[in-house]
């Protein structure tokens, strides 16, 4: 079985195809983790969703704008300012509502996973202290990790976040800082490569290192 990593989705979901085809993703056999927010942006929410369903070892980590979608889901009343930064989108997706499947889906989603060493999250976390005692807030929203590591890859690049052998994180495109590809920053793999701002989705096979991309 190999494992592949893939950062924001955004509801591109022809970028999803292409990334599984051109990565020669078994369903059967693979698994797949996701970095979270296949919600928002992308008109084609329902349609990720119901792809990512059928991949049986599929396991989903939640991101913010899923934790936005599904309170939308859930409560029928989308939170202030959800609509501006991308759930008009979501909404339009799902025009008769979010069916519970999906709902059950992103319900479930982990805040964090973790897998022979490798941390899987949305947004960062805080190494100082125990992921267990560590906020829904830091999971989903937080932007000093990747910050910490780029400053402390340029004095000391082998240093490792929370003695992790690697930390796989979304949230934060790497189109920020003028990237197209996954970055690593210490043990810090950025894997948001901007699919929700019309640039490119991610896949890596976690053990070569290997990535394919696409913008659909």
């Amino acid at each position: 079985m190999k494992t592949f990593v893939i950062g924001d989705i955004h509801g591109a979901y022809k970028a999803l195809l292409k990334c599984l085809k051109l990565s020669q993703f078994n369903k059967a056999e693979d698994r797949l983790i996701c970095l979270g927010d296949v919600c928002d942006r992308g008109k084609q929410v329902k349609d990720c969703i119901n792809e990512l369903l059928t991949i049986p070892n599929c396991i989903y980590i939640l991101g913010n704008h899923d934790d936005w979608a599904l309170e939308w889901a859930v409560s029928g009343k989308p939170i202030p300012g959800w609509m501006e930064q991308g759930g008009m989108q979501t909404m339009m997706s799902y025009k008769e509502g979010m069916p519970k499947e999906h709902i059950q889906f992103l319900s479930k989603a982990s805040l964090y996973f973790v897998d022979k060493n490798r941390l899987f999250v949305h947004g960062g976390f805080d190494p100082e202290r125990p992921l267990e005692a560590t906020s829904k807030e830091i999971f989903l929203w937080d932007r000093s990790l990747i910050k910490q590591a780029q400053e402390r890859f340029r004095t000391d690049p082998d240093h490792k976040f929370g003695n992790f052998d690697a930390v796989y994180i979304g949230h934060t495109p790497t189109i920020n800082f003028g990237k197209k590809d996954p970055q690593k920053w210490c043990n810090v793999w950025a894997m948001d490569t901007g699919a929700g701002w019309g640039a490119k989705l991610t896949i890596m096979d976690i053990d070569t290192k290997q990535f394919w991309q696409s913008t659909g």
